[in-house]
């Protein structure tokens, strides 16, 4: 008989905690899941899945047009809403379905409850009741930063924004990183005038400049305006909902039916009782692990976006696999952080694996850089001046590949299967050997010159 209620008890049942859970049950442990809100966790519930349904949404605007050069006529072609609302609120359903049964069906015992950490294998739930547990994961994962000035607490977070009443008709977006400028494609898509507000002169950061110039070019294009180097001074509501926003000291108010918070996320460790075990954060409050997801105290483990790591779904995923084949399936293993590829659902998309061209200068020196500049053939058929834009970063001396980078559409589609030859450490004359799949976008990253 255990000394313990659980061999694991996991705080959090999103993409990392889920994956912990189930494939420790699998190795024949006792598991229990604590969830605050809804199993599935950001990625599924409020993150990249409905999301993504958003991207696809927005586009038909676009699609609609260029079907007229296709042959295609619309008339009285509308959008509702609501419609698009419910019916991607309706797939979170059936996803947070899913993930349940996913655990019930490995015998992963799940409280619909908040939990808190009492002790080192202790745990106190919203109920009052307290079990302990051998082992305790943390997966609480991150929460939107939302800036404090006066009026903030009237600005929106991407939680919010997949549950509007009606479409904004105006709608101001601080931040820009990949919340900030996916949501500006997705109101812009959908007829929503869009003004994103930067307090740098910098988009995108961490992805290479090439390829946030060329966004940047495409979206002014599509009327999506931006202020760089531009703070807020104070929100006001008004009568009717809608907000008054002051910007860089001016007097005037700028009108807006949403204003959206994309500055950031942080850590969800807020009441999570850390203190009470003792256990270390640093200072972004993430919680402090080592290279197999333990913290500094002994039985207790934390994966995903509470630690300072990659911010990533399939990171997550790969750290609640990893901690559970290494405490549970006696087969210890570590994640591998190097060439992770990353996509940002903007529009057009971007895609990218690998060292920025600056950061492979910075590192290697000498390198050798192929572009390909172009319009897609469905763009040039549709008369959109639109231009895709391939990178490849190559080591001069080796011709191993450094990194690859893209931007146009389905970008991530074609990347995910690049990446692996990139992962792999494959060199530029490896795709210069392989015949070119014509006529397709992809071809081009066989054909640099």
């Amino acid at each position: 008989m255990s000394d313990y209620d659980y061999d694991l008890f996991v705080i959090g049942a999103g993409s990392g905690g889920t994956r912990a859970a189930r494939v420790s049950a699998s190795y024949g442990a006792k598991v229990a899941v604590a969830e605050e809100y809804r199993v599935g966790g950001t990625c599924v519930i409020r993150g990249c899945v409905p999301k993504k349904m958003l991207v696809y949404g927005s586009h038909f605007s676009e699609d609609l047009e260029d079907g007229k050069n296709f042959g295609w006529t619309w008339d009285n072609a509308q959008f509702d809403w609501v419609t698009l609302r419910d019916k991607i609120l309706a797939d979170v359903d059936r996803l947070n379905n899913a993930y349940t049964d996913t655990l019930k069906n490995h015998d992963v015992e799940i409280l619909l409850e908040r939990a808190e950490i009492a002790g080192p294998h202790e745990v106190k739930l919203a109920s009052g009741k307290i079990v302990t547990a051998k082992y305790i994961l943390i997966a609480t994962g991150a929460w939107p930063d939302v800036p404090e000035f006066p009026g903030s607490e009237y600005m929106s977070t991407s939680n919010e924004m997949f549950h509007l009443d009606k479409l904004p008709e105006t709608v101001i977006i601080s931040g820009g990183g990949y919340i900030a400028n996916e949501f500006a494609g997705i109101f812009n898509g959908l007829g929503s005038e869009v003004t994103v507000v930067n307090r740098s002169d910098v988009i995108l950061r961490g992805y290479d400049e090439s390829l946030r110039d060329r966004l940047l070019q495409i979206a002014l294009t599509k009327g999506i305006m931006y202020k760089f180097n531009c703070t807020f001074d104070k929100i006001e509501k008004r009568e009717d909902g809608s907000l008054d926003v002051y910007m860089d000291g001016k007097t005037r108010p700028v009108q807006a039916d949403v204003v959206l918070a994309a500055t950031g996320r942080r850590p969800k460790i807020d009441g999570l009782g850390l203190e009470n075990a003792g256990v270390k954060i640093n200072e972004k409050d993430a919680i402090i692990v080592d290279d197999y997801s333990r913290t500094n105290v002994e039985n207790i483990y934390a994966v995903g976006d509470v630690t300072d790591r990659v911010q990533l779904t399939p990171v997550a995923i790969r750290e609640g696999q990893a901690f559970a084949d290494t405490v549970f399936g006696d087969n210890p293993r570590t994640v591998d952080y190097h060439c992770i590829p990353s996509a940002v659902f903007s529009q057009p998309p971007i895609a990218s694996v690998g060292l920025t061209e600056g950061e492979a200068r910075n590192q290697y020196g000498n390198i050798k850089v192929y572009s390909s500049d172009f319009r897609a053939m469905r763009n040039v058929f549709a008369d959109r001046h639109e231009r895709s834009l391939y990178k490849m970063i190559v080591e001069h001396q080796s011709g191993k590949i450094l990194g690859l980078h893209m931007i146009g559409p389905d970008a991530p589609e074609i990347l995910q299967a690049a990446a692996i030859a990139v992962k792999a450490g494959l060199t530029k004359q490896a795709f210069d050997d392989t015949v070119a799949l014509h006529p397709s976008m992809a071809e081009e990253l066989v054909l640099f010159k």
